[in-house]
């Protein structure tokens, strides 16, 4: 069972978090000319209608997964859907995010396995809620949801908590055959942009201190420290394996022996 696969551990602190951390909203992360927002609504809304550019969704109609609402959407009125993370960036960050170089945080942000349109209403209810503080109103899709939030955080190693596993169990007990969806888009867990984490550059010293190296008085050899995970990758060492210079346990977030993904 995928489920039994992800590890269980405690959530992380939620210093530092912002939504900025994830990158801009939304990038065009699959280069397609078009924003994430706008592929995502084009995908799901039945029938569709587009500005002449191709990308811009200006109506469409709905069947909302999480309410069993339909939604008749018109470009300009946000309020109605919003782009839900499957797996909210609040919890990712807790399980495993906080750790990740800010290229992973974009695709994760932009992945269309974690992305559902929704109504605005229960996505804001939602917040950054998991499997044990939130499921949809609409019982009948519990069983797809946390079988997507399973297939995401496996996808992306990202752990969970012993009471998110306990709701997901709870949820797929009553779940007949149900099955991970299927990863049909195949998006890289990695973008190619050329983005940068201002937040873990305000924490460096400076440019020429994000390496420290101390020398080990009983061996005579360098050893190599990496203050965080900004620094190992500046200085082209990321990611760190456990048994590799400069690896520490204060890299690597989820215990799994490879830091700064």
């Amino acid at each position: 069972m995928a489920l039994n696969l992800l590890a269980v551990k405690g959530r992380a602190p939620m210093s530092g978090y912002d939504r900025d951390r994830f990158g801009p909203a939304w990038l065009d992360a699959d280069r397609n000319g078009c924003d994430t927002r706008n592929d995502i609504l084009a995908q799901y809304l039945r029938p569709v209608s587009l500005e002449s550019n191709g990308c811009v969704v200006t109506a469409g109609s709905y069947a909302d997964p999480y309410t069993g609402s339909r939604i008749d959407y018109w470009e300009g009125h946000g309020a109605l859907i919003d782009i839900d993370h499957v797996v909210s960036l609040g919890n990712a960050w807790a399980t495993g995010a906080s750790g990740w170089h800010i290229k992973k945080r974009a695709a994760f942000a932009n992945d269309p396995l974690n992305l559902l349109p929704t109504d605005a209403g229960a996505n804001r209810q939602k917040g950054d809620g998991d499997a044990a503080t939130w499921l949809p109103a609409n019982s009948s899709y519990r069983c797809e949801y946390v079988s997507r939030q399973v297939a995401v955080k496996g996808k992306y190693d990202l752990w969970i908590t012993p009471p998110e596993k306990a709701a997901i169990q709870r949820v797929l007990a009553s779940c007949d055959g149900q099955v991970l969806p299927a990863d049909t888009w195949g998006a890289s867990t990695e973008v190619d942009h050329n983005i940068s984490d201002s937040s873990d550059a305000d924490e460096l010293p400076a440019a020429d201190s994000s390496v420290v190296a101390t020398t080990s008085p009983s061996a005579g050899d360098g050893t190599v420290h990496f203050d965080n995970c900004a620094a190992a990758h500046m200085a082209g060492a990321a990611p760190v394996r456990a048994g590799d210079p400069g690896y520490g346990p204060h890299l690597d977030g989820n215990g799994d022996g490879t830091a700064c993904e």
